[in-house]
């Protein structure tokens, strides 16, 4: 079901575990099925509408709704390997983030490739689907500690001292997104209290800690649809900057659009996640 401008779809959020204990997901796959051990588990909504702001873009940015969408072609495009990826598109993305955000230093630290194909189990990095539950990438801790992992120790109090975010660069790859595309939830719409519950991704090596969202029938979901590969997405997924005025993080799920063209090519994707420090605030 949809309009010419909404969409109605159902979104997976987080239910707790019952038996009060801190949630958790095991990262690495059951090799035979592609799930992964978790205490949890998600609980579906229908009836959820999602309005695509094609047209009225320039409504939403990271200061207010968490997330803003962009149009610049970049000039590497063929993502072939990671090597190639880090050593072309990285650079260029840190400049162009620098050029947005007013930023004075940027540390990529990961990036993923996801590619819909169904039937195929996501049980490896190289196999990566997309992410069909609402959810924040980072909490507070697990940022932090995102700079303590990727930035030079003797640099880290001075970072620390100012504002730094996690932001995330989403774009297609190859064509244009219309299956599965990525939906966002406006932080004006979001009960930071009761919404968000951390929860721990267990690594064979670490500990890191993610943002599950509960159910909020206030929540308020945007997209943009047909996104081309020129076209992408910033993703705030913290800020320092916690100060009741600022959005510090985007809720965001892949959905299935209904109202996408029939015979759409499956979504290809990348994401770039990024440190981004800031000198005078």
């Amino acid at each position: 079901m949809s309009s010419s401008n909404t969409v109605v779809t159902n979104l997976n959020y987080f239910s707790p575990p019952a038996d009060g204990a801190k949630p958790y997901v095991d990262i690495n796959a059951d090799i035979s099925t592609g799930t992964r051990a978790q205490n949890w588990v998600r609980e579906p909504h229908d009836n959820i509408v999602i309005e695509n702001v094609r047209g009225k873009e320039g409504e939403f940015s990271l200061e207010t709704s968490g997330f803003q969408y962009f149009r610049h072609p970049q000039k590497y495009t063929s993502f072939a390997n990671d090597e190639e990826i880090i050593r072309e598109y990285y650079p260029e993305s840190i400049e162009l983030v620098k050029k947005l955000t007013g930023a004075s230093r940027i540390q990529p630290f990961d990036h993923t490739i996801r590619r819909r194909r169904p039937g195929q189990l996501d049980d490896g990095p190289d196999r990566r689907q997309p992410v069909s539950f609402v959810h924040v990438d980072q909490t507070a801790a697990s940022a932090v500690a995102r700079v303590h992992r990727h930035l030079p120790a003797e640099d880290v109090p001075e970072l620390l001292n100012h504002r730094f975010q996690i932001i995330n660069l989403w774009r297609p790859i190859g064509h244009t997104a219309y299956d599965w595309p990525l939906a966002f939830c406006d932080f004006r719409s979001i009960d930071i209290k009761n919404d968000l519950v951390p929860t721990d991704l267990v690594y064979p090596d670490r500990k890191g800690e993610t943002l599950s969202v509960k159910y909020n029938p206030n929540h308020r979901w945007k997209y943009l649809k047909g996104m081309e590969p020129d076209e992408f997405a910033l993703i705030k997924c913290f800020d320092s900057r916690n100060d009741g005025n600022t959005a510090i993080l985007t809720p965001h799920t892949a959905f299935d659009d209904s109202s996408k063209p029939e015979g759409a090519p499956l979504r290809e994707s990348i994401e770039l996640r990024l440190l981004v420090f800031y000198e005078d605030q």
